[in-house]
């Protein structure tokens, strides 16, 4: 049977295993977008990979003033963890000391009634106020107002999660560094389009693909032979052909399989576009999670 083709890209025919974890979305709002974005940013630092960072994270969306909860500009951020008891250990830590410290910042729960999970991060916040906070209930839900030395941080008493998809992938094989970096970059603004998901590793890609195991003890995690150039030659495993110098790779979280879906076939479609020589994704076998992403499929 012939390569399946997109454009001149080989399209390998597999899947992307995926598994199950909670999300979150936080709007953080601000009087001016440079301040809702750094609050962002800090709340969002260190969280590429729950490996070695207990969760992960990144920037949904930037949102206009007409779409946040106080009419001011505003940024989407979505977290993910393992388990829900984690999530309201990491929003408390996240939204205390990257968002409550951040000049002119407020804070929401961005899910409202999709959550199956809630949280009293607010409620558990006000006590930074000493006796001083107030609470406001509007619409059935209630916020506190905490004095700060710039006025008051407002934020929501409960936040909410849902069972998500962590662990999407999508691999980009290239002849050379600079054609498979342009490659994916364009798969990346591509995926970002797509509301529900983020790219959590810096800049949406990943030099570092891992695979599960490793020949040292109580090392989880290793670098994916099958994929390094340099062993070629020495991996036993090697997935790559011999005009592929370079693999980067792109990591995909969601709320839902849908978006995920959605924002992988967006990323091959661009990569496609843009010159990748091969498309592939990483797997075990189904053994690591239930949600199977199957490439042609998205075709």
């Amino acid at each position: 049977m012939p390569p399946r083709l997109l454009h001149s890209t080989v399209i390998v025919d597999t899947f992307a295993e995926a598994f199950g974890m909670w999300g979150a979305r936080v709007l953080i709002t601000a009087d001016s977008p440079h301040w809702a974005l750094t609050a962002a940013q800090s709340f969002t630092g260190f969280a590429t990979s729950i490996i070695g960072c207990k969760c992960e994270a990144g920037i949904e969306r930037e949102l206009p003033p007409d779409e946040t909860p106080d009419g001011r500009p505003g940024v989407s951020v979505l977290l993910f963890t393992v388990k829900a008891d984690d999530m309201a250990k990491r929003l408390l830590e996240r939204i205390g000391q990257c968002v409550l410290t951040c000049p002119t910042t407020a804070c929401f729960d961005g899910l409202g009634a999709a959550a199956t999970e809630t949280f009293a991060i607010g409620g558990q916040l006000r006590y930074f106020g000493d006796g001083y906070q107030i609470s406001k209930q509007l619409d059935g839900r209630r916020y506190w107002r905490i004095p700060v030395m710039d006025g008051e941080f407002l934020i929501e008493e409960s936040f909410g999660a849902q069972p998500a998809v962590g662990g999407g992938n999508l691999l980009i094989l290239g002849k050379e560094t600079a054609d498979t970096l342009r490659a994916t970059e364009a798969a990346v603004a591509a995926m970002r389009q797509v509301r529900g998901v983020i790219l959590p590793f810096p800049g949406g890609i990943v030099r570092s693909g891992s695979k599960t195991g490793s020949k040292y003890k109580g090392l989880f995690a290793s670098t994916n032979d099958a994929y390094c150039p340099t062993l070629r030659g020495f991996a036993p495993a090697t997935q790559l052909p011999e005009e592929v110098g370079c693999v980067l790779e792109i990591v995909i979280d969601g709320l839902d399989l849908p978006a995920v879906e959605e924002a992988t076939r967006r990323g091959m479609q661009a990569a496609a576009e843009a010159g990748a020589l091969y498309l592939t994704a990483g797997n075990y076998g189904g053994q690591l999670g239930q949600f199977h992403i199957h490439l042609h499929a998205l075709l």
